[in-house]
């Protein structure tokens, strides 16, 4: 058990959060929610001891580990991938160690004898005979192969890497796990093992992430940092904003009576109670829920961006026609004879492992980049709007306002349309004039997407058009691509973005091209049932 009483953070002038105090209890999983810089990271490095809080204090029930996600993989590179899991639990990692040094002397004493026995002892006690066997299920469950638990980690990939500090975090049966972003950089099969791995972890569960559908499976409470405030509620991630947002609207119609107020939210609290799932997590959700009181529902004051995307001029019955595609990059084959025909109405999501060859692709289809071989068309209808993974090049002059950089991309130039936009996107007056060289990651992405609404496009192209947004603009942008007429090619690892927009699945790999038609968990569920 975790106990916060009466927590503070500050730099400088800037207040974090404030008189938080809250208790975090085995067997619960809790989701740390809140704008782009609200203090999440900073909330998770205070429970693990790396950070000060500014007032308050933290207490961890005596003998409890705590485990924590690493970030920074480049510190273990001169380590096997045995060892850097294992280091996820110290106190087995030292004793290791200091088990192998005695054994490996040319002197060995009686003293020696007897420590080693000692340590010994303490080894079989701590799991250490299961380290290796625990250690190569974690990793192999998150795609990696047994074999690779001995390579060194400087030769491992960047996304291997990842996985391995996902396996550190995991291993040993802390009593206390904390993990800021646990997806980033996962492939699906992974995430879909690690969200089947926490369900059945008995400690208690603290996460930072933007992945809604991991925060719906797993969650069984979420933590609110909202305005310098932070206030833990009961259910996942999907309640919390349903009931959140119908708080809002009840706030505003103060005329409706209390009672009717009371049975419209209990009608909605009983709606998600009897939603149907097998995981411990919605059991514990059901019963926190049905004993839950219209004054505990959210009252979030949080805002959303608004993200329409309308369409000038219909499109025709042809849309895209690419064949026989081929490109190589730095000698590595990306795109391998790929072809496709996009209809009207197609929501298609370009999944898999190789981010690289989605990229490659796109930048083809909107004409960045040559194919080695091969050829695609547009039909003679489609007006295009494209979204690229890596946005530098429209930022290159920092010197210029958010303002007059959108102006760039408006055949309307009037001010009074172009702060419209951008209020869109929660650029108040004076952050419109703010010179886009300081913008922050998420804050391009809403620049970029508020370019793009303006142009009236039927065809949007889109390459992970989620990564740097916070959970409200992650939020408009799925409901604006859910509502929009037009088609859509994009890329995204959130599970949640794909499965509600996309009605097509492809997979570009070294292979070549897999072409479902169909929705994401369909795929996923197709994909399940070959694997057995």
């Amino acid at each position: 058990m975790i106990q916060v009483t009466d927590l503070a953070m500050s730099f400088g002038a800037d207040t974090l959060f404030k008189d938080v105090s809250l208790t975090f209890q085995k067997g619960n999983c809790y989701g740390v929610i809140g704008a782009n810089g609200a203090g999440k990271t900073t909330f998770l490095k205070i429970l693990s001891g790396e950070l000060e809080p500014s007032r308050g204090h933290v207490s961890v029930s005596s003998g409890e580990r705590i485990s924590v996600l690493k970030q920074d993989h480049s510190v273990y590179n001169s380590y096997s991938a045995f060892d850097t899991i294992v280091m996820g639990n110290e106190a087995l990692y030292a004793l290791m160690r200091e088990r192998d040094e005695i054994y490996a002397k040319s002197d060995f004493s009686d003293e020696d004898g007897m420590r080693a026995a000692e340590l010994e002892g303490d080894f079989a006690e701590m799991g250490g005979w299961e380290a290796e066997s625990d250690a190569s299920k974690i990793i192999q469950g998150l795609g990696l192969e047994e074999s690779q638990l001995f390579d060194l980690m400087e030769s491992m990939s960047e996304r291997d890497k990842i996985k391995v500090l996902v396996a550190q975090a995991l291993f040993g049966e802390p009593d206390i796990l904390l993990m800021d972003e646990p997806t980033n950089g996962l492939d699906i099969a992974s995430v879909s093992w690690l969200e089947d791995f926490l369900l059945e972890f008995e400690g208690a569960l603290i996460v930072v992430s933007h992945d809604r559908h991991f925060l719906n499976t797993i969650c069984t409470h979420i933590v609110d940092i909202d305005y310098t405030k932070m206030v833990m509620y009961p259910g996942n991630y999907e309640f919390w904003y349903e009931s959140s947002q119908l708080m809002q609207r009840i706030a505003k119609q103060q005329a409706k009576k209390r009672d009717e107020r009371a049975k419209e939210l209990m009608e909605f609290i009983a709606r998600f109670s009897a939603n149907k799932s097998k995981s411990k997590q919605a059991t514990s959700r059901k019963k926190m829920l049905e004993k839950l009181t219209v004054e505990q529902m959210p009252a979030s004051s949080r805002k959303y961006p608004f993200v329409a995307y309308e369409v000038d001029r219909e499109a025709g019955k042809d849309i895209l026609t690419v064949s026989g595609l081929s490109k190589s990059v730095d000698g590595e084959l990306v795109l391998n004879n790929i072809s496709f025909t996009l209809s009207k109405g197609d929501k298609a999501a370009f999944v898999g492992e190789y981010d690289i060859a989605n990229t490659v692709l796109f930048k083809i289809l909107n004409g960045e980049m040559e194919p080695d071989s091969g050829s695609y068309k547009w039909g003679v209808s489609i007006t295009k709007s494209y979204f690229p993974q890596d946005n530098t090049e429209y930022f290159k002059n920092g010197n210029i306002s958010i303002l007059k950089w959108l102006e760039q991309y408006s055949k309307d130039t009037a001010e009074s349309y172009l702060r419209g936009m951008l209020g869109r996107m929660l650029f108040s007056q004076e952050e419109a004039l703010k010179p886009v060289g300081v913008l922050s990651g998420g804050e391009r992405v809403r620049c970029m997407l508020s370019r793009m609404m303006m142009y009236g496009a039927n065809t949007l192209v889109m390459d992970q058009p989620t990564n740097h947004l916070d959970l409200e603009a992650i939020t408009a942008l799925n409901n604006g691509l859910v509502a929009f007429k037009g088609n859509i090619v994009f890329s995204s690892h959130d599970h949640e973005f794909i499965s509600t927009i996309a009605n097509r699945i492809i997979e570009l790999s070294p292979e070549g091209i897999e072409d479902y038609k169909g929705t994401f968990d369909e795929y996923l569920e197709s994909k399940l049932s070959l694997a057995k």
